[in-house]
């Protein structure tokens, strides 16, 4: 099936004035019915202790069509959610170490048909494990090398576990990302790269490495300067500043019915700690972000690569992060219905979890529930953001999503 975009100057149309927030308003083609109705049914998985709280916001083009918040922030004390509350938004970093991958690309300084040992000596002398038959204990060679492509679309084979040598980085967050590489380079491939598709935090942590060596700034440094400030996402950031940690929601895990305080073992460790002396970022899941912060990315995205009058990316990187690049291989991605791009879901064919969603929707989902997707057909940007660790929130996603798209009027 074909991929339908908006011409491109309707998109420059509806981008143009302010994209500060606003109050939600009458937009266009929007069903005020339903979209009055989404605060009421976060507000039951809210009652019924699905989550703590909820910050949500639909926006068509430059309109507000909802934005509100429900429950708590932080539970213990007693501190509400907010519209500017932060949010641990994990694996939706996935698509911002992209981005700044193909700025990159765009700049000549990498091309995504690369082998990864070209900038990453030490990925040289990989090997795939042959799982099956008679050859299961048996180590092989790469059929060819491992590219930068086959990261971006989880296609690489490469694990999602801690090395061994390193086994609580993900949690104590206490090891630098250039030696976090140097380890992952010594695990062996699951399968021989671009013939399977396996979701892997750890290819897209060898992508921040890359953007390190390429640009000859710390991972961090380069993602704040090239897209968080620009952007003006001015409460993103990867390792919490003292101002801002009393905005930073609390994550929870459900117990005997009731939702406590997630534990230690968590991706990024203790959530009261707030991640002090950190020194990973965490290309793949790292980011603290808001609702606000991520409409300013996601409408640059939506406007091909535009964000108030300035160019971030050309419309063809859009377009090639936004493609299905997955499709001839099995599983090919994360959700029913959607295959992968570079770093993005990208929805093919929409049932299950993406019912009802347009084809070439695109968006990715968090570890503690948070979620953000692009519709460029239906001009619509839907922002779910949660904390929750232990899983247990499918259905609120799918109510949320499911309601966001149906307040366009087709």
């Amino acid at each position: 099936m074909l991929r339908v975009h908006l011409p491109f100057v309707l998109a420059v149309l509806l981008f143009a004035g302010s994209s500060s927030i606003a109050q939600p308003t009458a937009a266009l083609g929007i069903n005020q019915e339903i979209a009055v109705k989404i605060p009421e049914r976060m507000r039951h998985f809210v009652d019924e202790k699905t989550v703590a709280g909820v910050v949500t916001l639909v926006a068509r083009g430059n309109d507000i069509v909802e934005f509100d918040t429900q429950g708590m922030a932080d539970i213990e004390s007693n501190r509400p959610m907010r519209k500017d509350t932060i949010f641990q938004i994990m694996s939706m970093t996935k698509p911002v170490t992209s981005i700044g991958i193909m700025m990159l690309a765009e700049e000549g300084r990498l091309s995504l048909r690369d082998s990864v040992d070209q900038y990453l000596p030490e990925f040289k002398n990989l090997h795939v494990a042959a799982n099956t038959g008679p050859d299961a204990a048996r180590l092989s060679e790469p059929e060819h090398a491992m590219t930068i492509r086959d990261l971006l679309t989880h296609t690489a084979g490469m694990t999602d576990a801690a090395p061994a040598a390193i086994g609580d980085y993900q949690h104590a967050m206490n090891v630098p990302l250039d030696r976090v590489v140097r380890q992952l380079a010594k695990e062996r491939l699951l399968f021989q790269p671009g013939t399977a598709w396996s979701y892997s935090s750890a290819g897209i942590e060898i992508l921040g490495r890359i953007i390190e060596v390429c640009s000859g700034q710390r991972y961090e440094d380069f993602i704040a300067e090239r897209i968080l400030h620009p952007l003006s996402m001015k409460d993103s950031f990867f390792f919490p500043p003292a101002d801002k940690i009393d905005r930073i929601a609390m994550v929870y895990v459900s117990k005997d019915g009731k939702l406590v305080r997630a534990p230690a073992a968590i991706l990024g460790g203790d959530p009261a700690n707030h991640r002090a002396g950190s020194v990973f970022p965490a290309p793949g899941w790292g980011l603290y972000s808001t609702a606000e912060d991520l409409l300013h990315l996601y409408r640059m995205m939506l406007y091909g690569g535009i964000y108030e009058g300035h160019r971030y990316l050309s419309p063809f990187s859009v377009h090639q992060m936004t493609e299905p690049h997955t499709s001839e291989i099995r599983p090919v991605g994360w959700m029913r219905g959607a295959d992968y791009g570079l770093a993005w879901e990208v929805v093919t064919d929409p049932m299950g979890e993406l019912a009802g969603h347009t084809i070439g929707s695109y968006g990715h989902g968090g570890a503690f529930g948070t979620q953000g997707w692009i519709d460029p057909n239906n001009q619509l940007i839907s922002i779910m953001l949660i904390q929750r660790a232990d899983g247990g929130t499918e259905t609120m996603t799918r109510v949320f999503l499911n309601m966001a798209e149906a307040t366009v009027g087709k």
